[in-house]
């Protein structure tokens, strides 16, 4: 499923947490600060996408622009909120290697959820007016 925007996370894969969707309990701000490159509160796609960039280029030994399931164990070891992360999920046409494309141009579900204006930007007033309750997950493509 293509979308406008990538599901992202921690600025650093070293600094990277289980999301929600992994097993943790996280708050929206503990989850997604993690991949809040400039730390000013705000989260966005693109900060979202240069931390799976980030992942990609780490996970790729190699270096050929794709990712095999065994260096995609390596996107899983990170500790991110791809913990979790099902190969076949990101992997889009079936062929056995996830581009860097297909990698990092998935959606967000937390920017999904608590994005009101649809600016692919979530601030805190969005955070803060919700009022949901519900702890939103850090990425998508959860193994099952």
């Amino acid at each position: 499923m293509a979308a406008p925007f990538a599901a992202a996370q921690p600025a650093s894969p070293d600094q990277a947490q289980p999301s929600p969707r992994a097993g943790g309990d996280r708050s929206p701000a503990t989850t997604a600060e993690i991949w809040d490159g400039n730390h000013d509160g705000v989260y966005t796609c693109d900060e979202w996408k240069a931390y799976l960039g980030r992942l990609f280029d780490r996970a790729d030994r190699n270096h050929d622009g794709m990712l095999t399931p065994a260096e995609f164990d390596g996107v899983r070891r990170a500790g991110s909120a791809l913990a979790d992360a099902d190969f076949g999920y990101f992997d889009e046409n079936q062929d056995g290697k996830i581009t860097r494309r297909e990698f990092v141009e998935k959606p967000n579900e937390f920017i999904l959820q608590f994005d009101k204006n649809g600016d692919c930007r979530v601030t805190p007033d969005e955070l803060k007016d919700s009022g949901t309750g519900q702890k939103p997950p850090g990425g998508r493509g959860k193994r099952s």
